[in-house]
């Protein structure tokens, strides 16, 4: 009887190891998402990241009155 209950213990322990993994279809991979996803992050980082300005020009040193 010993021998039943440890077999069918070492049979459900396998099988509960080796059960599928089925994904939901949102975290296959879809190319039409990725290239949509990719187009709106470039368009954020160009909207957030502001247009480099050229620095104010620096006067230089007075020179002596005399």
């Amino acid at each position: 009887m010993k021998r039943i209950v440890v077999v069918s213990l070492a049979l459900v322990a396998c099988a509960s190891l080796s059960t599928a993994r089925a994904a939901p279809p949102t975290v296959t991979p879809s190319p039409g998402y990725d290239a949509r996803l990719q187009e709106q992050r470039a368009a954020q980082r160009r909207h957030v990241e502001p247009a480099l300005k050229p620095a104010p020009k620096r006067r230089g040193k007075k020179a002596p009155a005399h």
